[in-house]
């Protein structure tokens, strides 16, 4: 499964790499891919808690856009 949200805040490639890193740290995630122009974070797992992704994004000092549906986009 699959699943793309918008992240707030990034500038920079060290951006990248801090929310690379914590979602990464999130059990059963596969596979993490950000990309710095878009803000676009896409997360390859069996299953996804959305709750867990916007807490290591925001753990890395970022936000997930529009936080009333978690920036959640289909992918």
């Amino acid at each position: 499964m699959n699943k793309t949200y918008t992240v707030q805040g990034m500038t920079c490639q060290h951006c990248v790499m801090s929310v690379t890193e914590e979602v990464s740290d999130i059990a059963g995630v596969e596979k993490v891919d950000v990309d710095l122009a878009t803000g676009r974070l896409t997360v390859t797992a069996p299953e996804i808690d959305d709750a867990a992704v916007a807490a290591a994004v925001s753990e890395a000092g970022y936000a997930l856009a529009a936080p009333g549906d978690l920036g959640i986009r289909p992918a």
